[in-house]
């Protein structure tokens, strides 16, 4: 495979992060930024303005869904819990953004290798497979990434690793939207590598890759709103809102990211208490809630 960089001019074409990051040469870095003796395809260059729009894209896409969830789908009652910390809101929202930084320097480390070219990531849907591989490659995305996830938020919990990195997410037992990116960044990064290693692997079309990525973070917002909206008939295969809030209070249960398949497996899924009749926000489930770590 050519490893050139893939908008070494501009006659090339761009491929997965290379459209937003070719998309800002054009309008802000190149005319009101960086030097015009500075090469567009020069690593160094890319490794900083890629830096620039991880840290500002990372803030917003975390943001805005989260406050759009907040308002809309978060019932503020439970800001009255007995587990709900004292500004607990401004706390998950400092939480996550300083970490920003800190994910987006191991981040950017494979965006750069994906905008040169290293990946499996390519712009021809005919010649490669056509719409049909495309689909299908949405459906391996999605199982590759259910299954490592788990794994890598499986041994987080491990001693070694939960104290140092993890125990930081579960300090939201009662969260909210804000939650979502609240985490260490060296556990944020861990649980959003699989994401990363997929166009390592295995061939995935730039344009699928990107709403794949602002997919994933929509649905972690998801997952933290207390709005429980599984359909019924999806409930024993979707690991929702009401899976991960018992993850969250009762610590050892429900690790999956999209699906219930591999804690059935792993012996660590537990039917939601919400849908038991045991709602996990009710006042008389706070004692065993409180046994959470």
């Amino acid at each position: 495979r050519d490893a050139r960089p893939s908008h070494a001019t501009s006659h090339s074409r761009p491929v997965s992060m290379d459209y937003i990051l070719a998309a800002a040469d054009r309008v802000f870095f190149t005319p009101h930024v960086y030097p015009a003796t500075w090469p567009e395809d020069d690593i160094v260059r890319q490794a900083l303005s890629l830096f620039a729009i991880v840290n500002i894209g990372g803030a917003l896409i975390y943001l805005i869904p989260a406050t759009l969830s907040y308002l809309l789908l978060f019932d503020h009652n439970l800001k009255n819990h007995k587990l709900f910390l004292p500004d607990q809101v401004r706390k998950e929202i400092t939480c996550a953004l300083s970490g920003v930084p800190g994910m987006a320097v191991p981040t950017v480390a494979l965006f750069v290798l994906e905008v040169r070219g290293y990946s499996k990531l390519y712009d021809d849907i005919d010649g490669n497979g056509g719409w049909t591989f495309l689909a299908l490659s949405f459906v391996t995305f999605m199982l590759f990434t259910d299954c490592l996830i788990y794994w890598v938020h499986r041994y987080l919990h491990h001693p070694w690793f939960y104290a140092p990195l993890h125990k930081l997410h579960h300090k939201w037992k009662v969260h909210t939207p804000f939650a979502s990116h609240a985490f260490h960044p060296i556990d944020g990064f861990l649980q959003s590598l699989p994401y990363h290693l997929y166009p390592f692997l295995f061939p995935l079309h730039k344009g699928l890759y990107l709403a794949l990525f602002i997919m994933v973070n929509l649905w972690s917002t998801s997952i933290h709103d207390q709005f429980f909206s599984v359909p019924h008939c999806l409930r024993p295969l979707i690991n929702g809102c009401a899976h991960h809030t018992d993850h969250h209070l009762f610590f050892n249960v429900n690790h999956g990211e999209y699906f219930t398949l591999w804690d059935r497996i792993g012996g660590t899924y537990q039917e939601p208490s919400a849908f038991t009749g045991n709602n996990v926000h009710d006042p008389s489930n706070m004692r065993e809630m409180a046994k959470g770590k």
